[in-house]
């Protein structure tokens, strides 16, 4: 088929004036919003419930998430949605800096055995703060933690990330939520540059400035592993299984 006619093939009109390209993209738009509105449920959603929420038609719906089961990104049970497992690997593969989530992995562990201090690694992503990693600690009840969850930058942790005033920890005392406080400083790469910030959270009444001391060690910790590199993929030998004599 000659160039031209497959260019006007792709942006043929409708009457109502709508492209092809432009339908392409509106139901892209459609199935994310829908797997925004699985995300924020956290658990199992109906066909309906989801159409109300995204403010799409219910037969548009059922069709998106009949496609979007198909591939994987979304599990059907019954007559009700949930997130899929494709959707979870795709989300495991996204590095807001080269390294960094597999650098912070022991340094969070370690800093939430130390303290038992809900521990939290968050990057900046507009205008908010994105946990990337996370340990839950003594706050668990009251404030639970959990990796993909944004926040804004009024806390410690989103202060510590836009770069504190002045050199040292960012402290939350009881400022946002009462009975809860927080040590927070900026994770440096390399070459100096802010990439993230750790944060730990505790209940009121426990110093701040020996957790802070904590969490500085343990943000050094990851800077330290992100100039060592991230350690190359197990090889795929290593996960068959050992067959038995």
């Amino acid at each position: 088929m000659d160039t031209h006619i497959e260019d006007a093939a792709r942006t043929a009109t409708r009457p109502d004036g709508e492209t092809a390209r432009d339908r392409g993209r509106g139901v892209l738009e459609g199935a994310f919003a829908l797997l925004e509105a699985l995300r924020r449920r956290g658990d199992e959603a109906g066909v309906t419930e989801l159409a109300l929420a995204c403010g799409v038609p219910k037969g548009t719906a059922h069709r998106l998430l009949d496609q979007l089961v198909a591939v994987g990104a979304v599990e059907r049970r019954d007559r009700r949605y949930r997130v899929g497992p494709q959707l979870y690997r795709l989300g495991q593969a996204w590095e807001p800096h080269p390294g960094l989530r597999v650098a912070a992995r022991g340094p969070v562990q370690r800093l939430r055995a130390a303290t038992g201090a809900t521990v939290v690694l968050a990057v900046l992503r507009e205008d908010l703060a994105l946990t990337v990693s996370s340990a839950p600690g003594e706050l668990e009840a009251l404030v639970p933690v959990r990796d993909g969850v944004a926040f804004g930058l009024d806390t410690a942790a989103g202060r510590a990330l836009r770069g504190p005033r002045r050199p040292g920890a960012v402290f939350d005392r009881e400022d946002l939520m009462a009975g809860v406080c927080c040590a927070a400083l900026p994770v440096r790469a390399p070459d100096g540059r802010v990439v993230a910030a750790l944060a730990a959270l505790v209940q009121a009444g426990r110093r701040l400035e020996p957790l802070a001391q904590a969490v500085a060690a343990a943000g050094a910790a990851v800077t330290r592993q992100l100039a060592a590199g991230v350690p190359a993929p197990a090889p795929v030998w290593l996960f068959r299984p050992v067959e038995r004599a």
